[in-house]
C-alpha cells in the first residue's frame, strides 16, 4: 500500500511526523493491506492563521482492487486527531463496500 501525505500551506510538515503518520494509518487500515493499492491523504486548515476548534480538516481516498475509490473526511483540532478520525471512516466504508461485494458473489 502506498500512502502519500499532503498538507497546506499551513501546516507545518516534516519526515519524522509523516513516518510516524503513515504508520498510525498502517495499523488502523493493516486488514485491508492487501487489497488497497493507494491511500492518499490531504491536510488542510480550514480557518488558517484565525485558529478555531477542529479546524483541521483531513481528506482521505483509498483506491482498492475490485471496487471504486473510497473517499472520506473528517475535522479534528489537530493533525493527528484529523487522521486518525478519517482512517476509521476509510475501514467502515472499506468494510461496508467490500461485506456488499461480498454479499453479491455470496448469491
Amino acid at each position: 500500500m502506498f500512502i502519500q501525505i499532503n498538507t497546506d500551506n499551513q501546516i507545518d510538515s516534516d519526515a519524522e511526523r509523516d513516518a510516524r503518520i503513515e504508520e498510525q494509518i498502517r495499523q488502523r487500515l493493516a486488514r485491508f493491506e492487501g487489497r488497497i493499492t493507494d491511500l492518499e491523504v490531504h491536510v488542510s486548515d480550514i480557518n488558517g492563521p484565525r485558529g478555531g476548534a477542529s479546524d483541521l480538516r483531513c481528506t482521505m481516498e483509498a483506491r482498492v482492487n475490485g471496487v471504486p475509490p473510497v473517499a472520506v473526511a473528517d475535522h479534528g483540532a489537530t493533525v493527528d486527531r484529523a487522521i486518525l478520525g478519517a482512517a476509521k471512516k476509510v475501514v467502515r466504508a472499506l468494510d461496508h463496500q467490500l461485506g456488499k461485494l461480498s454479499d453479491r458473489k455470496g448469491h
